[in-house]
């Protein structure tokens, strides 16, 4: 089976413009120098190997360089203890460079522990910080996106993580959202505390836990970050459909590159469209029905791979990408049904070459808004969480048990 790279020179790659400027300078995480400053936002269940790779290649197929590709969030607590489901989260393939990793904890010395195996042990080259998981079963214990409002905890986990991955010359990072809600907004302060206590850089989902997706991103946010954090760079993150929105957030608000999460979900050609963009080139890829279901289908081959030739696991983890993929294409419900519940990659052939592969780009229909964007929520704190900026003994302790397999934000 094809790669991507050579998949979507049916689609129309983007191909290199050399008298093109690029956007932007390259993006330099410590000793990371990223061409085209765009991230893969890590995403649980999303952003394993399987899909880093089409992702890659499809940065990789426009011939300038690509971008970062962040693993999905893995908890702290699961790295120190070794469990294998955490272990294959932070193995990245032979040709994964740079390798980046991210790494959700709320015990500081937890969280140290993870960082140095990740960084002794050679498992990443970058280690980034998750403080925006809105989910309710972190909130409700003070982890993710409510973390930061407790300072010195805040404070406490980037020292620990910082101080463990410099001895190996690994740069840390955070990632982090506005705050809890529009009365307790945390971001500048959290900004300000991780570039004193030395991070590579800073990247803010321009939402607050309380708007969980739903909304729109708040990129006025970013600029204000922006102002704030002046060593080191500051990424935008929330509401980049397309490369055009990528283009208009770093014109809008200075932002030094951008972090991209569900506008991928079922495109991984996106990222050919980012590193044209922010390389000065207007090329883009518009895949017909038949490149998307060959993207598909070697989706499923990569993520049998993941799981060591598991097929029924790798192609049952793939149902969750096929309303992605198909989104806006002219695909009956029936089929649609049949192939989220697909569980082999013979089965998945089969129902891909009963679709109408002669289907072009459906234009508007493919493109905007992907993923769940559901309503505002009001976030699960423990109870009194809001009452004071410091952390007591009773919440030190509650905090331990946040420490889930849970999505990231």
């Amino acid at each position: 089976m094809g790669r991507v790279t050579s998949l979507l020179d049916r689609a129309g790659t983007p191909a290199p413009t050399p008298a093109a400027a690029p956007v932007l300078p390259p993006l330099r995480i410590g000793p990371i120098t990223v061409a085209t400053p765009v991230v893969l936002a890590p995403m649980a269940g999303v952003t394993n190997r399987a899909f880093r790779t089409l992702c890659r290649e499809a940065g990789q197929s426009t011939g300038f360089d690509p971008g970062l590709y962040v693993a999905e969030m893995v908890t702290s607590r699961a790295l120190v203890e070794r469990n294998e489901a955490a272990l294959r989260i932070v193995t990245f393939g032979a040709d994964e460079s740079p390798r980046s990793a991210q790494v959700y904890g709320v015990d500081p010395a937890t969280v140290g522990a993870a960082v140095r195996i990740i960084a002794a042990e050679d498992r990443a080259d970058h280690v980034d910080l998750n403080f925006g998981c809105p989910v309710p079963k972190v909130t409700r214990k003070g982890g993710g996106a409510a973390l930061p409002w407790k300072r010195q905890l805040f404070t406490d986990i980037v020292r620990e993580a910082v101080g463990a991955a410099e001895p190996y010359g690994i740069p840390v990072t955070i990632k982090m959202r506005k705050g809890i809600d529009d009365d307790h907004l945390t971001y500048l302060e959290a900004g300000r505390i991780a570039e004193g206590l030395g991070v590579a850089a800073v990247a803010l989902h321009a939402r607050t836990a309380a708007q969980h997706y739903s909304g729109v991103a708040d990129w006025e946010s970013i600029a204000r970050l922006k102002e704030a954090v002046r060593t080191v760079p500051v990424l935008g993150n929330g509401d980049i459909w397309s490369a055009e929105d990528a283009i208009d957030m770093v014109r809008r608000t200075g932002a030094d590159g951008v972090v991209v999460g569900r506008g991928c979900q079922g495109r991984p050609w996106l990222f050919a469209d980012l590193a044209a963009a922010f390389n000065g080139s207007d090329a883009r890829v518009r895949p017909g029905l038949r490149e998307v279901a060959d993207v598909l289908y070697r989706h499923g081959e990569l993520m049998i791979d993941y799981y060591d030739g598991d097929e029924h696991r790798g192609v049952r983890d793939l149902r969750k990408h096929m309303a992605w993929y198909l989104k806006g294409y002219a695909v009956g419900g029936e089929a649609r049904h049949a192939l989220a519940r697909v569980s082999s990659l013979a089965e998945l052939r089969e129902l891909l070459d009963t679709l109408d592969l002669t289907v072009g780009y459906p234009g508007a229909d493919a493109e905007g808004q992907r993923g769940r964007a559901g309503t505002p929520k009001t976030p699960h704190l423990p109870y009194g969480w809001l009452d004071s900026r410091e952390l007591d003994a009773e919440f030190e302790a509650k905090l331990r048990e946040a420490e889930l397999s849970v999505s990231g934000g």
